[in-house]
């Protein structure tokens, strides 16, 4: 972690849940809910971010009772047996999976802000080359050098404080403008909560990060808890700050359409010059392409971690588990989720495809939050206790479930038969014995603290993380 304890204090936990959190989301789905609610779509970014809160509460509980890598896959097998938690563990996998697929759209949604002209073939070879730099990356290994890693991560958060900074000036200089775009407040009515919900709550997604371990966490019991309330508070400011102004600058109507939302409005704000309305749109949309990239790399991280996990356990075909001779990555199941995420994103549109993660994402949440009461009558010991956990379970569940019902009955029905596809595949695959060698070197100690470091340096948690090392280097720790 850079030195020091290897406890984690309070701040690289509130870290690690920013870091967990905030990517790409915000350049993709800032304009989400726009065609839903209008303006009044602010509401539903501050909802989202209350049901992340209980739901990260319900994974640092079974945390406690779990403290194993395996996350929401590990608790359900835990509780209710192999069967459960490889159907949980599917449901997780095929949301990240689905993940994946929404950033090649959304990568060239951005590039083609400069290349509209594009073409169904072009766009295709397109998301074939963003998915191949992908694979290749993850399965390499390569990891860009201190100075370069800054350099990067400037290049994806610069283009945001040039967002809020410019749409603070218009705001200021065209308050009547501002004022106008947010009246009515809600233009449509609010027939559309649910679904907007449903598209804005894939921004939170990333929260499970409360899942490590608590034995590496300093006096767990305080930490957690405190950490998670703290980082999803600053998620959701961020959150509502930015769209916020976005709602301020650009009349709901036209947001609805966008899908450059934060390119288009910069460009919108300084068309008086032309050239500078050029600059600040290359700007942000560079930084988003960037930043797309990015998060889709470390989606790609936690996706082949997953499987490499239920392949160690013998439920996955034993390819997800073998590593490359030289780079000891699991090169083969890294190259089965690209081929296959690509092919979504040929046929997937943003929406199906962020609702259809979501729905899935669901389906893991409330089995973790209804596993608490199932590890809990098994009398684990518990590294801490929440206060009022088993009312956060059963509200945990309730979101969930709630979730699941505010996705479209094509979605569900998608959703529910890439899940029933797990069902032979675990006929096939299990009883399996495990790859002990293989599992005994994921859930190491430092196989563990070496993930944690690598989500602390992701996106706006590295600026946090760079504050922590200096205030360090003051203390002389």
């Amino acid at each position: 972690m850079g030195g020091g304890s290897t406890k984690l204090s309070l701040f690289d936990v509130v870290n690690l849940v920013v870091g967990g959190i905030i990517g790409a989301d915000i350049y993709v789905a800032s304009s989400f809910g726009a065609g839903l609610m209008g303006p009044g779509s602010m509401v539903v970014w501050l909802i989202a971010g209350l049901i992340a809160i209980v739901l990260a509460l319900c994974f640092a509980q079974c945390a406690s009772l779990v403290p194993k890598v395996g996350g929401t896959y590990a608790y359900a097998r835990e509780a209710w047996g192999t069967f459960a938690g490889f159907m949980v563990g599917w449901s997780l996998w095929l949301a990240e999976w689905m993940s994946l697929a929404v950033f090649p759209v959304a990568f060239l949604q951005y590039l083609m802000y400069f290349l509209p002209g594009l073409g169904w073939w072009g766009q295709a070879a397109v998301k074939f080359l963003f998915v191949l730099g992908l694979a290749v990356t993850n399965i390499v290994g390569i990891k860009a050098a201190g100075r370069t890693n800054d350099a990067l991560t400037m290049i994806k958060i610069v283009p945001l404080l040039l967002f809020v900074a410019v749409s603070i000036v218009f705001v200021a200089q065209n308050p009547s403008t501002a004022v106008g775009n947010y009246t009515p407040l809600f233009p449509i009515g609010l027939s559309g909560f649910g679904s907007a919900l449903v598209l804005v709550f894939w921004a939170y997604a990333g929260f499970e990060i409360a899942a490590i371990p608590a034995d590496e966490i300093r006096d767990a019991g305080r930490t957690i808890p405190r950490a998670i309330l703290t980082g999803i508070t600053i998620v959701t400011i961020f959150y509502l700050t930015t769209n916020a102004l976005l709602f301020a600058v650009r009349p709901w109507t036209l947001l609805a359409l966008d899908t450059t939302p934060l390119a288009t409005a910069t460009a919108e704000m300084l068309n008086q010059a032309p050239l500078l309305a050029l600059v600040g749109a290359a700007v942000i949309g560079v930084g988003a392409l960037f930043s797309i990239a990015g998060s889709n790399e470390s989606g790609m991280i936690g996706t082949s971690r997953l499987g490499y996990a239920l392949a160690v356990d013998g439920l996955f075909p034993r390819s997800f588990a073998v590593l490359h001779r030289r780079f000891r990555t699991p090169y083969l199941g890294i190259i089965i989720q690209c081929a296959t995420a690509f092919a979504a994103s040929l046929f997937g549109g943003l929406a199906m495809l962020v609702t259809t993660a979501v729905f899935l994402l669901a389906v893991a949440y409330a089995a973790t939050s209804a596993s608490t009461f199932s590890l809990k009558r098994k009398n684990l010991k518990a590294e801490f206790r929440l206060r009022g956990g088993s009312a956060i379970a059963i509200l945990g569940l309730a979101l969930s479930l709630y979730l699941i019902t505010q996705c479209s009955p094509n979605q569900i029905l998608l959703g529910s038969a890439m899940l029933l596809v797990g069902v032979p595949m675990y006929i096939k695959y299990s009883p399996k014995r495990e790859l002990t060698a293989l599992r005994d070197a994921f859930v190491s100690s430092e196989s563990r603290l070496k993930r944690v470091a690598q989500i602390e340096r992701r996106f706006l948690a590295h600026p946090l993380y760079h504050i922590k090392m200096w205030y360090r280097r003051r203390q002389g720790k």
